[in-house]
């Protein structure tokens, strides 16, 4: 990958630091330099509500004396970025990491396990979109949403823009700097009134680049549909049923299984998925990919937080779980290999997290999946996060249509979706509507026997 003369820049003043760490007694020293720029715009009642943008700049260092470790930060925005801010950031460090408690499984990874060759994923769009851009695309947007028959009120259309430069270096050699940007846009209103009720719906959507956002128009418009719809819910009576979650929703499952299969919780102990290591997880067939080089993808990085080597892999093969998501401080817990997992921040140390994961796509389309349900829920919206990470049993309060002869019939709400994700995860169906749109996706799923709570 080409180094830009503002990533050289980066490269230095960490290389400096490390150096200066070092000097004053670290045996070994990573760094890490973010700036970012915002810009962000609310809309309401066809009137603009907020208009901000900002612009900051943080720095951190870890430094290593034998097997103790500290980390410092510092705004590099609001304060001096020369040397006066170095030399108070190493300081602060080293007497840091002379007063802490040893830690076994600290340390930067070895120079054998740091990536060569780093792609170019294409993570930073150039185009900076202008504040009146995103007033445009708010205005529309709610617009849209407004001019759905039932819709009464808005909460209004936000759109957000950033951009991030970071760079991370280390005293194993590891140095590496790259620009990453996003956009989002959502619309969320209200349909009723006193006598119908009322009820509130959105959409929203994400990407890397601006110009692959949908269309404002095609946002509100889902939003105001959505809302109307959910018009009239009734609370049914409790039982088991089929459920049908929705593309909007179902891409939370994989959320539960990359947190179940996260490497710090696995060396704790407190995954439910603890001892389930190459046994099946999901039904056969089921196959969950992660794909850290995705090109423009929402959570694509060449390497891992740490420098290490990451790739394109199934977390769920065949139905069969086959790995831990690692970084290097889990792995060693675990006795095992970092795989490329590490995620970090300036005031933070490195820790397990995935890229983009998706659920790989069924065969049957989700009208399918509904046609042989007699009776069923099809979830559009999910509330709280009732899991628990050391036995899956998952409880979520939820609204969606009910399914009668195979068809959605009216809207429901005031429920609660439960079961165990042990059991969940093994009855799942994949529809064939896969999409990218977030840094985790999933099409729309059939889980058969969960119990719906209602009246």
């Amino acid at each position: 990958m080409a180094i830009s003369n503002a990533h050289a820049y980066a490269l230095d003043r960490l290389a400096d630091l490390i150096a200066k760490a070092r000097h004053a007694g670290a045996d070994a020293a990573d760094a890490v330099l973010v700036d970012s720029t915002s810009l962000s715009v609310a809309w309401r009642m066809g009137a603009l509500e907020r208009l901000e943008r900002s612009e900051s700049g943080d720095i951190g260092l870890r430094v290593f004396i034998g097997k103790r470790q500290a980390i410092v930060s510092a705004s590099v925005s609001a304060r001096d970025q020369g040397t006066r801010v170095r030399d108070e950031l190493v300081e602060r460090a080293i007497a840091m990491a002379r007063a802490v408690p040893e830690d076994p499984f600290c340390g930067l990874a070895d120079p054998g396990e740091l990536a060569v060759e780093l792609v170019d994923l294409d993570t930073c769009d150039p185009l900076e979109p202008s504040a009146e851009t995103l007033v445009n695309r708010v205005r529309d947007a709610e617009g849209a949403a407004l001019a759905v028959a039932g819709v009464t009120n808005s909460e209004g259309a936000e759109a957000g823009w950033s951009r991030s430069g970071v760079a991370v270096a280390a005293s194993n050699g590891f140095a590496h700097a790259y620009d990453g940007s996003g956009v989002s846009l959502s619309a969320s209103v209200i349909a009723g009134n006193g006598e119908t009720g009322l009820e509130r719906d959105y959409d929203y959507d994400t990407a890397v680049y601006f110009s692959e956002l949908r269309p404002a128009e095609a946002i509100g418009h889902l939003a105001g549909t959505r809302a109307v719809a959910r018009l009239g819910a009734r609370k049914v009576m409790t039982q088991a049923v089929p459920v049908i979650y929705d593309q909007r929703v179902s891409r939370g499952l994989l959320s539960h299984l990359t947190s179940a299969i996260n490497g710090a919780a696995i060396a704790r102990g407190t995954s439910w998925l603890k001892d389930r290591m190459g046994q099946a997880v999901f039904a056969p067939g089921i196959t969950v990919v992660e794909d850290p080089h995705r090109v423009r993808g929402l959570r694509s990085r060449p390497c891992d937080g740490e420098g290490v080597t990451n790739r394109r892999a199934n977390l769920i093969e065949d139905g069969i779980l086959t790995t831990w998501l690692l970084d290097l401080r889990s792995a060693r817990q675990l006795g095992l290999h970092s795989n490329g997992h590490a995620v970090r921040g300036t005031s933070s140390p490195p820790s397990p997290a995935p890229s983009n994961v998706y659920l790989e796509a069924g065969s049957v389309s989700p009208e399918e999946l509904i046609a042989g349900i007699q009776n069923g829920f099809f979830v559009t919206e999910l509330f709280g996060m009732g899991i628990n990470g050391i036995t899956g049993d998952y409880s979520r309060g939820a609204a969606g249509l009910w399914i009668e002869n195979g068809k959605l019939s009216y809207p429901v709400s005031e429920v609660t979706v439960a079961g165990n994700l042990k059991d969940m995860f093994k009855a799942l169906v994949p529809a064939n509507d896969l999409t990218f749109r977030h840094g985790i996706d999933c099409p729309t799923v059939r889980i058969d026997g969960m119990t719906v709570g209602g009246r």
